[in-house]
């Protein structure tokens, strides 16, 4: 049932990236030949659009690049690093280096948000039951308790060699997808792939533009709706969104709770932000921010932005206001008919 309504909510993203990208290649000539795979791994599903004389041999390697790094990373395969990192009574583990570069890179985000990203929430995320099919509200008693294992800065990583104290657990699914969409695109652009569009179950990397030069076209879907809110034009750039609309379930008295967790509190971010779409140059980073400002809510948002800048932002106000930042103003447009208000925030 869950991967049901999973796959329906992806394959309604899906079609209108692709019509969306149909319509903008229309009356253009396409020279270099196409390749296309798709692939369920992650617990997500993922789509390639590679164009290149060498992009089947690329898409090769990339999925055999996705299927290792899924071997590695799995929070429940009992056979990956995290899985025996997190089961190891608190005994320090040697992980791979791909598994320690992105451990790293975690901790840092979670140091630089001050807390707002935190991989080590998994414990009270499956309280809530968001990693299961038995979604429930858990009680005070038990958020507070599993509260006391939540805390980044108690993980401790030298080199590859990690350590996580007994009762806790680190998931990397706030950043993996991002970091994984990043490895694929330089295994892409080291086989002269120049112009490709991937989808890690909506985590969006366009390498390059559309090889008739013009820009890729995405969607940005309308918070708890079906269909988009607007369309972005990129090239050679990752776009990451994160809402509460992804997954979500609601109670008997009509109360909505949603999977960003806020790890201050170990219930539903409330910050008055129904969506983040995070676009830069680097997936990881866009992966970890969008899921970060999210629990940060606006004023927050736009605080770190102007201290850290590297990247843009567009966010949806539980206000029914679009704020972009100036790098995406002209690049963005909100679809016919919408009544949503927009502001940009400038440097």
């Amino acid at each position: 049932m869950k991967e049901d309504v999973f796959l329906k909510r992806f394959m309604a993203f899906l079609i209108s990236i692709m019509l969306l990208l149909f319509f903008a290649g229309c009356g253009s000539e396409q020279t270099l030949p196409e390749t296309e795979r798709s692939l369920f791994a992650m617990n997500t599903y993922m789509t390639f659009t590679a164009y290149g004389e060498h992009a089947q041999a690329a898409l090769n390697e990339s999925e055999a690049l996705i299927k290792r790094l899924e071997a590695l990373l799995s929070v429940t395969d009992e056979k990956s690093e995290i899985y025996r990192a997190n089961h190891s009574s608190g005994q320090t583990v040697s992980v791979s280096q791909e598994t320690a570069e992105l451990i790293s890179f975690a901790l840092e985000m979670s140091k630089k948000t001050g807390g707002a990203l935190d991989p080590t929430i998994y414990p009270v995320l499956t309280a809530w039951g968001f990693t299961t099919d038995s979604k429930q509200v858990p009680s005070p008693e038990q958020i507070a308790e599993l509260l006391q294992n939540v805390g980044y800065s108690r993980i401790r990583l030298e080199g590859t060699s990690l350590t996580i104290p007994e009762g806790m657990e680190l998931d990397l699914g706030a950043v993996g997808k991002g970091y994984t969409a990043d490895l694929v695109t330089e295994v892409l652009k080291a086989h002269g792939v120049a112009s490709a569009i991937i989808s890690l179950g909506g985590n969006i990397q366009a390498i390059g533009s559309r090889p008739d030069g013009s820009d890729w076209r995405i969607g940005v879907r309308a918070p708890w709706e079906e269909g988009n809110l607007g369309v972005l034009e990129i090239s050679d750039a990752a776009v990451v969104t994160s809402g509460g609309y992804e997954n979500y379930f609601e109670d008997a008295d009509g109360n909505l709770y949603w999977h960003i967790l806020d790890p201050s509190t170990g219930s539903p971010a409330n910050s008055g932000l129904q969506a983040v779409t995070i676009i830069g140059k680097e997936g990881r980073l866009c992966d970890a921010l969008s899921t970060a400002l999210f629990v940060m809510g606006a004023e927050q948002a736009e605080a770190y932005w102007r201290e850290n800048g590297g990247f843009d932002m567009l966010l949806i106000t539980e206000e029914n206001e679009i704020i972009l930042t100036e790098g995406i103003a002209d690049r963005f447009t909100l679809r016919e008919g919408r009544e949503e208000t927009v502001r940009v925030l400038g440097s």
